[in-house]
């Protein structure tokens, strides 16, 4: 009984999926997820990806964010990261590691020789069918980002992220804030309208 409402939920899924309009213009313009159009959108809204940018992809598998950063960067640098495998995509350095660990982000900061002007994180817990447990590993996972992000980033520098609103939202908001002269919220039209996913953008670092 219970493999049979699984197959049926997977199923449904499926033709959800299908039946989405942003995932059958991923297919037809080449985009490896249909996450490459939130952001599309994010940029559209917040014009932050320029042609020399120093960027850097967190959990980028299987490569969305980073086509689409490829596709505007064209003097700058890109280095994707994910613990699973992600395809090489076109001036995309790609990394297979845990942004989270200290040798990773060793690398990052020699990758790079200096500090860099952007850092974009679609990342998300593995979901375990708690909804609020997800919510509060994503968004533990977005404020790690945030710490990361304030050594990383020039004094202008800008940070992207996905967090959910739920549990933890606040804090990590008053993380951002708190690090950030200037923090934004958007949920791209490509989110789902049933997802409790938003964007968050910071610009400008504040000086200590």
């Amino acid at each position: 009984m219970k493999k049979s409402k699984k197959v049926k939920k997977s199923n449904t899924w499926k033709i959800k999926q299908h039946r989405d309009p942003f995932f059958k213009k991923s297919k037809t313009l080449g985009y490896r997820s249909r996450a490459s159009f939130k952001l599309i959108e994010l940029n559209k809204k917040f014009r932050f990806i320029k042609k020399n940018s120093l960027l850097l992809d967190v959990g980028s598998a299987p490569g969305g964010w980073s086509q689409v950063a490829s596709s505007i960067i064209t003097n700058g640098k890109i280095l994707a990261i994910d613990i699973e495998e992600m395809k090489l995509i076109k001036n995309v350095k790609f990394l297979k590691s845990n942004i989270l660990d200290q040798d990773t982000k060793e690398k990052v900061i020699k990758y790079f020789e200096d500090k860099i002007d952007i850092v974009v994180s679609d990342m998300a817990a593995n979901t375990t069918g708690n909804k609020s447990l997800d919510s509060i590993r994503t968004n533990q996972l977005c404020a790690d980002i945030i710490n990361f992000s304030k050594n990383l980033l020039k004094p202008k520098g800008v940070l992207v992220s996905k967090l959910f609103m739920g549990d933890e939202f606040i804090e990590v908001k008053k993380l951002a804030k708190s690090i950030f002269k200037n923090v934004n919220f958007f949920k791209p039209e490509s989110s789902r309208s049933e997802s409790k996913e938003t964007y968050l953008h910071c610009e400008i670092l504040k000086t200590l």
